[in-house]
């Protein structure tokens, strides 16, 4: 159940580093800069996988997607600003920030009652906008 939500976290980073690297194809940002901060990322996803609890080296990364390539900020997935937490979460609405608190609050309670949590499919109930619909 852990090991799903970090792997689903490790799996969007692995989408945004494809966004990354098409960022870099487009030639509209330094190509060294942009390699140095790619293998800093690549870093920090090898770093994740072996130490799950790493996280705060992911903030500084993160963050700096935000500054370095403002024009992709939309694209970063918004699950992994609040698996890295910190600073990160100054990127999130108070409401998003709220939903989020859900769902580690439904993850935890099933991770400790031993039952499966599907991080995706409770998310799109919270986010439903049919409050009855929710469960």
């Amino acid at each position: 159940m852990a090991n799903a939500y970090h792997d689903h976290n490790l799996a969007l980073l692995a989408h945004l580093r494809g966004i990354l690297l098409a960022m870099g194809e487009t030639g509209q940002v330094s190509e060294e800069s942009h390699a140095l901060f790619l293998e800093r990322f690549d870093e920090l996803v090898v770093n994740l996988r072996n130490i799950p609890e790493e996280r705060h080296l992911g903030q500084d990364l993160i963050c700096q997607v935000f500054h370095r390539y403002p024009q992709i900020a939309h694209l970063v997935p918004r699950d992994l600003l609040w698996f890295f937490g910190g600073d990160c979460l100054h990127f999130m609405p108070d409401e998003e920030i709220e939903i989020f608190q859900q769902l580690e609050e439904r993850r935890y309670e099933a991770e400790s009652n031993g039952e499966p949590f599907d991080w995706n499919m409770e998310r799109q109930l919270l986010t439903m906008p049919d409050q009855g619909a929710r469960h």
